[in-house]
C-alpha cells in the first residue's frame, strides 16, 4: 500500500508534460504559460514535503497520509471541472501535494518493517516516486486522447480516492508513538514564498526580460527569503527541517546531487515530450500525439525500477560513491545522445532508457545515504527536506526548459512561433551539463569531507545521537 500510494501520487502529480500542448490549445495560452500546469504541481510538492514530513514524525503519520491523499483527490475534481487556466492551476497545485507523501511512506517503512527490509524498501519507494512521474506521462496522454483533459484529471481523482481507501484499510495507526511536535508554520510560509519567487523569476525571465525590475526583484526576494528561512530554521526550537544535518558530508552530497539531477531530469522530460509532438513541417520533430509522447518515457520508468533492484550488488562491488558518480554520467550520456541523434523516433526511446538506468541508480542510492546518517526520529523531516530539494530541482528544470524554449522560437518570436530545433538541443545539452555537475558533486564532496576535524566529528556524532528537540 505504501508503494501504491507513492506511485498513484507521483503519477497524478506528473499529469503535465505530454498535456502541455493540449492545455495550450484548450485554454488558448502559450506553451510557456501552459508549462505552469506541470510546474505548479512540482512547486506544491516541494513546499508540502517538509510540512507533511514534519507532521508525519510521531503519532500523526497515518492521519497525515490520509489527509494528503484526500487533498490530491480534491485537486483532481477541481482540475477536471476547470473552466479557466487559473482554476486548472489551483487543481494541479492540490494534486501536487501528493508528492509530499513520499517521505511519510519512507518513515512508515522504517518503523513498520524488519530492519533487513528497510533499506531495500526505502530505495524502492524513492524510485517508485521517480518511476511514477515517468509512468504518468503515457497514462495522461492516453486518457487525454480518449476523454480530453477533463477525463484525464477526473480519472486521477478516482484513482487517488481508491488509494485513500486502501491506505485507510491497511496502514497501521502510529498513535502513541511519542508526542507530536509543533508545526513550524512560519518556516513553511517562508519556504513557500521563497520557492514561488524564485520559480516565477526563472519561468518568466525570457518573456518579461531578465533585466526587468520585476525579474530582478523576484530573484532578490527569493534569495533573501531563502536566507531568512535558513536562519529561522537554525534558531527555532521545532524547525521544519533540521538544516544542521547538512553538515554531515553524506547528507550534503546526497541533497546536492538530488537538486542538480532533478533539474536535469525535468529539462529532458519537458523538452523531449514537446519535441516529439512538434510538427514535421518545421523540419524536425515527429508530429506525434500526446499518447506517443508519453510512451517515449515508458523505458525511463521501466529501467529506473530495474536498475534500482541491482543497486545492492553494484554498491557491494564498487562502493556507493562510484555508483552515484557512474549513474550521473550515464544520465549525461542519454541527454547527449538525443541532442546529437534525434532524426528518428526510436532514438527518443533509446535516450529514455539510458536516462532511466542513470536516474534509477542515483535516485535509489541517495535516500540510503541520508537515512544511514541521521537519527531514526528525524527520518520524516530529513526525507521531507530531500523531497524539497528534489522537487525544487524538478520545478526549476521545468521552468528552465520553458525559459530556454521561449528564447528560441521561430517566426516573429511571439507566442505564435514554436520553439526551434536549436532550442530543444540546447535544453538537452544544458541537462547533460547538470548531470556531469552532479557526478562531480557525488565524487568530490564526500572525499573533501572524508577526514573531518575532531570538533566537527564530535558535532556530527552529537547530532546523530541527540534526542530531537
Amino acid at each position: 500500500m505504501l508503494v501504491l500510494a507513492t506511485l498513484v501520487s507521483s503519477i497524478i502529480s506528473s499529469f503535465g508534460a505530454p498535456l502541455i500542448p493540449t492545455v495550450a490549445r484548450d485554454f488558448h495560452v502559450s506553451l510557456s504559460t501552459a508549462q505552469w500546469s506541470l510546474t505548479v504541481a512540482l512547486l506544491a510538492g516541494a513546499a508540502s514535503s517538509p510540512v507533511l514530513g514534519r507532521l508525519g514524525d510521531g503519532p500523526r503519520r497515518r492521519a497525515t497520509l490520509l489527509g494528503g491523499l484526500a487533498v490530491v483527490t480534491a485537486g483532481g475534481v477541481v482540475a477536471a471541472s476547470a473552466s479557466g487556466m487559473w482554476m486548472l492551476l489551483v487543481g494541479r497545485g492540490l494534486q501536487g501535494v501528493g508528492l509530499g507523501l513520499v517521505p511519510l511512506a519512507m518513515a512508515t517503512a522504517r518503523d513498520e518493517l524488519p530492519q533487513a527490509k528497510v533499506a531495500p524498501m526505502i530505495a524502492l519507494l524513492s524510485v517508485s516516486a521517480g518511476a511514477g512521474l515517468g509512468a504518468g506521462y503515457p497514462i495522461s496522454g492516453l486518457l487525454a486522447d480518449a476523454w480530453g483533459l477533463a477525463g484525464a484529471y477526473g480519472f486521477g481523482a478516482v484513482v487517488s480516492g481508491l488509494a485513500l481507501l486502501c491506505v485507510a484499510a491497511v496502514i497501521p495507526s502510529s498513535a502513541g508513538r511519542g508526542t507530536p511536535d509543533r508545526l513550524d508554520r512560519t518556516g513553511a510560509v517562508l519556504l513557500a514564498l521563497a520557492l514561488v519567487a524564485a520559480l516565477v523569476a526563472v519561468a518568466e525571465g525570457t518573456r518579461w526580460g531578465w533585466g526587468s525590475p520585476a525579474i530582478i526583484g523576484l530573484l532578490a526576494a527569493g534569495a533573501a527569503l531563502f536566507a531568512i528561512w535558513a536562519v529561522q530554521q537554525l534558531r527555532t526550537r521545532n524547525p521544519l527541517v533540521q538544516l544542521r544535518l547538512l553538515r554531515h558530508p553524506s547528507v550534503l552530497s546526497a541533497d546536492a546531487c538530488a537538486l542538480v539531477l532533478g533539474i536535469a531530469m525535468y529539462m529532458v522530460l519537458s523538452g523531449a515530450t514537446e519535441f516529439v509532438q512538434s510538427p514535421r513541417s518545421g523540419g524536425f520533430g515527429f508530429g506525434a500525439s500526446a499518447v506517443v509522447a508519453g510512451l517515449v518515457l515508458i523505458p525511463l520508468s521501466f529501467f529506473m525500477l530495474i536498475s534500482s533492484r541491482a543497486l545492492p550488488a553494484l554498491v557491494a562491488r564498487a562502493g556507493i560513491r562510484a555508483v552515484l558518480t557512474l549513474g550521473c554520467l550515464v544520465a549525461a550520456l542519454g541527454c547527449g545522445f538525443f541532442a546529437v541523434f534525434h532524426g528518428a523516433l526510436w532514438e527518443a526511446f533509446v535516450m529514455s532508457g539510458v536516462l532511466g538506468v542513470g536516474l534509477g541508480t542515483t535516485f535509489a542510492a541517495i535516500p540510503g545515504l541520508i537515512v544511514q546518517a541521521i537519527p531514526a526520529r528525524e527520518t520524516g523531516s530529513a526525507m521531507g527536506f530531500y523531497q524539497v530539494v528534489r522537487f525544487t530541482g524538478f520545478s526549476l528544470g521545468s521552468a528552465l526548459a520553458a525559459t530556454v524554449l521561449a528564447a528560441h522560437v521561430s517566426g516573429d518570436g511571439g507566442d505564435s512561433g514554436g520553439p526551434t530545433e536549436g532550442g530543444y538541443t540546447l535544453v538537452l545539452w544544458i541537462a547533460a551539463a547538470f548531470c556531469v555537475t552532479a557526478a562531480a558533486l557525488a565524487w568530490f564532496l564526500p572525499a573533501r569531507a572524508a577526514r573531518p576535524a575532531p570538533a566537527e566529528h564530535q558535532h556530527a556524532d552529537g547530532i546523530r545521537d541527540a534526542p530531537h528537540r
